[in-house]
């Protein structure tokens, strides 16, 4: 190359520089959008084999009720019974209630209620039936001469209270049923109540409380009677001509049986 032909490459490119021109490319057209080529199989065997990376372990998943069913039978008296419930972390109601609603009225009693789940007044207090319906159910027991102070034992099938009072979910229930069953056994009422629904469903596995209610049948392996909550009579009163005929049914079978 002389040096007129030097002189005159360096001119073009610094006019090629000048228009923005910064890559450089070569004589043959290149298709960027192109899909890199395939390397040959005999370049990945001189690379060595590939490395796969380990297959992530597979996540177990929890059974929460037969975890329940274990924590329950483990319990040997009604305070470890708690102690072990208020340890079960598999139900997400706890996260959000005040505090573990289990029982009150007398151990050991012969008539053992089973409401269905904490109010607002029962997760501030920890206690069950406290609120309106606690006040109904007070007068309903002193009518046939009971009272949670001398002769009634009381808990709900859940002890924690859902968010906005809603109905519990069947796994839920499912998964308190073994603390509900273990926490009669160890009580050891003569008889037990099942008011509403939601306990009808947890101890007897089926609804309909307006067919149920009134007729003596057996949960937890003790007689039992299905009552209306008395939640509902609160919003139903006609409703309480039927349940004073099953605090008569009540009475009758305690006299009976005394």
């Amino acid at each position: 190359m002389d040096w007129h032909e030097h002189i005159a490459l360096r001119a073009a490119l610094e006019w090629q520089v000048e228009l923005g021109v910064v890559d450089a490319v070569g004589e043959t057209p290149v298709d960027r959008y192109a899909e890199p080529p395939v390397k040959p199989a005999s370049a990945n065997k001189a690379a060595g084999p590939a490395v796969v990376p380990p297959a992530a372990a597979p996540v177990a998943e929890v059974d929460a009720v037969a975890e329940a069913v274990a924590a329950a039978a483990a319990a040997q008296d009604l305070p470890d019974l708690q102690a072990r419930l208020a340890a079960f972390d598999h139900c997400e109601l706890k996260r959000g209630a005040r505090n573990l609603v289990f029982s009150d009225g007398v151990a050991g009693a012969r008539v053992m209620i089973i409401g269905e789940a904490p109010g607002r007044d029962e997760d501030r207090e920890g206690r069950p039936f406290v609120g309106r319906a606690g006040q109904l159910l007070d007068r309903m027991l002193a009518a046939i001469d009971l009272s949670r102070d001398s002769s009634v034992y009381i808990t709900n099938v859940l002890p924690w209270r859902p968010p906005q009072n809603r109905d519990p979910t069947a796994e839920e229930i499912a998964m308190m049923r073994p603390f509900v069953a273990r926490h009669v056994a160890l009580a050891k009422p003569d008889l037990v109540l099942l008011m509403g629904n939601i306990s009808c469903d947890a101890g007897l596995m089926k609804r309909g409380i307006t067919r149920l209610r009134g007729q003596w049948t057996e949960s937890y392996g003790v007689p039992a009677l299905p009552m209306f909550h008395p939640a509902y009579l609160l919003r139903n009163p006609r409703a309480k001509r039927d349940a004073w005929a099953d605090l008569l049914s009540l009475k009758h079978h305690l006299e009976a049986g005394s």
